[in-house]
């Protein structure tokens, strides 16, 4: 079965560790033990939501806020730049800045 690693409880959003495929259910490691059905292909490395999100809430990734959602993401839909604006390492932002 393929994998994906949850790093932190309070993460709304899982890394997968395969390329997978829309439709396919993976297993969730680390600190959730769990399945999850994926909604869209998602390449090895980049992440997938664990629940919906909606436009312009955070996504958390090592109990880190890491950005916030440009759209609603459903559950299981890829997450990354396209429906995602980053929020940590920007110039034009001090750290935790939620303009």
């Amino acid at each position: 079965m393929k994998k994906a690693i949850v790093l932190h409880e309070k993460d709304n959003v899982a890394t997968l560790i395969d390329d997978v495929s829309k439709d396919t259910d993976v297993r969730l490691t680390g600190t959730r033990d769990d399945t999850l059905k994926i909604a869209t292909d998602i390449p090895y490395g980049h992440k997938c939501a664990l629940n919906p999100i909606g436009k312009g809430e955070t996504i958390l990734k090592y109990g880190q806020v890491i950005g916030r959602a440009t759209s609603d993401i459903a559950l299981g839909e890829h997450v990354h730049v396209h429906n995602v604006e980053a929020l940590r390492a920007r110039g034009d932002q001090k750290e935790g800045d939620s303009r």
